[in-house]
């Protein structure tokens, strides 16, 4: 069990708590592609690399692929065809390495999301995700 109080936690940097490194994929790959990539590396989001210089990263999470490409309504998916860029959030909202815990965690809250990516001006580094933070706790 950790020692490290709740304050403590709160305390902390990103960088700190997050997943290092993340999986990326191109916005011009399936989402057959997507599928199969998040199997492989046992992650439930992928990070959509920009498509030229200066242009915003995506994500494309598990849920985007069950709300948007599973479930059955007017428009119907066919994996195979169907583009990453087509299901992805964009642009993506960014935490810097040395941002606290509680701003991070603020930040997830306010725009119901579970997690966000560390970017450390360049590229990404990592993933913070809520659960890291309640695994922290």
């Amino acid at each position: 069990m950790s020692t490290v109080s709740t304050m403590g936690v709160r305390e902390m940097k990103a960088q700190e708590v997050m997943h290092q490194g993340c999986v990326t994929i191109k916005s011009q790959a399936t989402i057959s592609e997507a599928l199969e990539k998040m199997r492989q590396a046992k992650v439930s989001c992928l990070v959509v690399e920009p498509r030229r210089p200066g242009d915003a990263y995506g994500i494309v999470t598990r849920q985007d692929l069950l709300e948007k490409a599973v479930v059955p309504g007017p428009r119907r998916f066919n994996f195979s065809e169907h583009r990453v860029y087509e299901v992805m959030n964009k642009p993506l909202i960014t935490i810097s390495p040395g941002l606290k815990v509680k701003y991070a965690a603020r930040l997830l809250s306010r725009n119901h999301m579970r997690r966000l990516p560390v970017f450390d001006g360049e590229k990404i580094v990592g993933i913070l995700g809520d659960t890291d933070i309640f695994n922290k706790l």
